[in-house]
């Protein structure tokens, strides 16, 4: 899972930003411009996917609520970095020694 955050640049619009947008295996999902509505959709995913033993929920809630909190909060922000890291560091050490 990879976030981008594509805002416009201050040009011909005014300065107005783009809706922000959530780049999720390859394709882009935008977000809605509402901070509120950004967190409340973050909260929901989260605490829904924590039933996902559940018929239509699941446990893939949790880190796609994850990943729209980060937009919000540094600290859920920092979380997920740390974790990409770690899950990139894991494959690489799975996939050296693989090699040997």
């Amino acid at each position: 899972m990879v976030a981008k955050d594509h805002r416009a640049a201050q040009g011909g619009n005014g300065g107005a930003a783009q809706a922000r947008r959530i780049s999720l295996l390859g394709r882009d999902f935008p977000m809605p411009r509402s901070r509120r509505l950004r967190i409340v959709i973050g909260a929901l995913l989260v605490v829904l996917g924590m039933f996902g033993f559940l018929p239509v929920l699941g446990f893939w809630m949790i880190p796609l609520g994850i990943l729209v909190l980060s937009y919000e909060f540094a600290t859920v922000r920092r979380w997920r970095r740390r974790f990409e890291l770690w899950w990139a560091e894991r494959r690489g050490r799975r996939r050296a020694r693989r090699r040997r």
